[in-house]
């Protein structure tokens, strides 16, 4: 906007220079392909924007004026400026469409995703991949605000969560189990146990977890009615990377995937606390936009869409 808040048009500027190079309102008026009286009309809109003359036109060929001269540098660097932008914008947006944007768990993240990602890119040229990694609550928001194009994360039947209500297409990857740990005391049995008598103190998951929203849905129909009542929660956090520090620390117990703490079974860093019971088995699913996606992403899609026996072979 300009003097008395008018508006300005980019063309006016392109035609400004046009004169401004050849000095003659005619062979500029050709070379910007239009006629000479609009030609006119735009070079005098423009002068009223900037609230001066830029052209002496008693002179012939019509010249520069003071201020026309002053304008013209830096009405070249505006419209260099502006092209450049319009370049590294594109450029932008076309990374963006070459890309893959995933929203991860925090545990996934740090163990299926890695090694999937490997098994996926033997088959497919993906390019450019960014990763978010968060809490099962702020991957669906992320999902739900269209910011990525997948969101990666444990699910179960029995726990459907928001992109479940909202039928965002998905996939099973693989399989995964929630199993009771705790640290080993001196003897080895796990100085958390369930199955005692005794109320085990518990770490659990907050809300915002996936995990948690699904041990919430199933605890009553796989563990007992009572089971909710029996435990002594004494810390509460929405990574499974946190709990298992904690449990690490002989804090209590808690229900971690067997992804995560498989080597810390192997090693005995970690006990079964439930004597080989009390597990929920879960699935890994990947769910994708509901809306067309770029082509890389639905080729990701189409493949992880085969048949499992198609996808190992």
């Amino acid at each position: 906007m300009g003097p008395g808040n008018r508006p300005l048009d980019l063309e006016w500027l392109e035609d400004f220079l046009a004169l401004a190079e050849s000095g003659n309102f005619s062979r500029a008026a050709q070379a910007r392909s239009i006629a000479q009286p609009a030609f006119s009309r735009h070079i005098r809109a423009l002068e009223e924007w900037v609230g001066v003359d830029l052209f002496d036109r008693s002179a012939h060929p019509a010249a520069l004026t003071a201020a026309g001269k002053r304008f013209q540098p830096l009405l070249q660097d505006v419209l260099a400026g502006l092209e450049a932008a319009r370049i590294k914008a594109r450029a932008a947006h076309d990374m963006a469409a070459a890309s893959l944007s995933f929203a991860a768990t925090h545990v996934l993240s740090l163990t299926f995703f890695p090694r999937w990602l490997g098994s996926v890119e033997a088959r497919l040229s993906m390019g450019p991949i960014q990763t978010v990694s968060d809490s099962s609550q702020a991957c669906e928001d992320l999902m739900l605000q269209r910011r990525v194009q997948f969101v990666l994360c444990h699910g179960h039947a029995g726990a459907p969560g928001r992109l479940d209500e909202a039928q965002y297409p998905v996939q099973r990857l693989s399989e995964d189990i929630l199993v009771p740990v705790a640290a080993p005391g001196a003897g080895g049995a796990p100085l958390h146990a369930l199955g005692t008598g005794r109320p085990p103190a518990v770490l659990a998951y907050s809300e915002a977890s996936g995990l948690g929203r699904i041990m919430r849905a199933l605890q009553d129909s796989e563990f007992g009615k009572a089971f909710a009542s029996s435990l002594s929660v004494v810390f509460t956090a929405h990574h499974a990377a946190l709990l298992r520090t904690m449990a690490l620390e002989g804090r209590g117990l808690a229900w971690l995937p067997m992804s995560l703490v498989a080597d810390d079974l192997k090693h005995g860093a970690l006990v079964d606390a439930g004597a080989g019971g009390w597990r929920v088995p879960v699935e890994i699913r990947l769910y994708r936009q509901l809306a067309h996606m770029a082509p890389v992403a639905e080729a990701l899609w189409a493949l992880v869409s085969e048949p499992a026996a198609s996808r190992a072979s």
